[in-house]
């Protein structure tokens, strides 16, 4: 067996790392298109990979109706990822530096903010319902919830894992301990928020179903919820498909961004 097999250190080349991916995405639909044209699996559970790309066109664009209902629901969707983003990054990411930059405001509020990382934030959807409504505030709302309980501690956690040595050496040079903080310690952490921060965001991608269970009428959410009521299994694997595609993408861009950002951080 080939020594880097088993080395977590070893690099691939791109081409054997894209075929390798490539190829277990064929292998999947290669054991879906069996098991849904031999009939193992009843269409009513899943549907064949060439009846969800019928679907997948049918969504995309409605001929007799002249609109694409997918873009119309992917540009809702999209929307509320952002809205809930901007949130989770303004409020998540300052009180994360600030109790991790303070151990006695850490030791204030981690009792707060530690046990709702294994809280199950679904089941806050019916309370903000009776607090916020079922209108657009609501949904964005729980999206920030849903992500911002991961991304505090992650911050935090990311500041506490900068070497003390940066911090005093900072002192050394005269710094006050704030200015050692943030011009010595918050630069080395900013790697380790970046991933924290695309986290986050990936979490609010699959919350986003949740989010648009309650009275939306538009949103990649409320598609699914449609399709399901209707029995229409393509149209929820189509769905389905379209959040794990925008998901993908937003992870990849916001990778993109961050290795150009910080270009000195290794690659994981």
């Amino acid at each position: 067996m080939d020594s880097t097999f088993w080395n977590p250190y070893a690099s691939l080349p791109p081409a054997q790392r894209r075929g390798l991916g490539i190829g277990a995405v064929v292998a999947v639909l290669a054991i879906w298109a069996v098991l849904a044209g031999l009939s193992i699996v009843s269409p009513n559970k899943l549907p064949a990979p060439w009846d969800v790309a019928k679907a997948m066109a049918y969504l995309a664009w409605d001929g007799e109706n002249g609109r694409s209902l997918l873009l119309n629901a992917t540009i809702w969707s999209v929307g509320r990822i952002l809205a809930a983003g901007a949130l989770v990054v303004a409020i998540g990411i300052p009180v994360g530096v600030i109790m991790g930059a303070s151990p006695r405001i850490n030791a204030m509020f981690s009792p707060l903010v530690d046990p709702f990382r294994s809280a199950p934030v679904v089941a806050l959807l019916p309370i903000m319902v009776m607090w916020f409504g079922i209108g657009e505030w609501m949904k964005v709302l729980f999206l920030y919830a849903g992500a911002v309980v991961y991304l505090v501690p992650m911050v935090r956690d990311a500041v506490q894992a900068v070497p003390q040595a940066y911090w005093v050496s900072a002192r050394d040079l005269g710094a006050t301990p704030w200015e050692a903080v943030r011009h010595a310690v918050l630069p080395m952490a900013m790697p380790r928020i970046a991933d924290a921060v695309i986290v986050a965001t990936s979490v609010m991608w699959t919350y986003i179903t949740v989010a648009e269970y309650v009275n939306a009428r538009e949103g990649l959410g409320q598609m699914i919820q449609n399709a399901r009521r209707f029995s229409a299994m393509d149209q929820v694997f189509a769905g389905i498909i379209v959040i794990i595609a925008f998901a993908l993408i937003t992870y990849q861009l916001m990778r993109y961004a961050k290795r150009r950002l910080y270009p000195w951080e290794t690659e994981a």
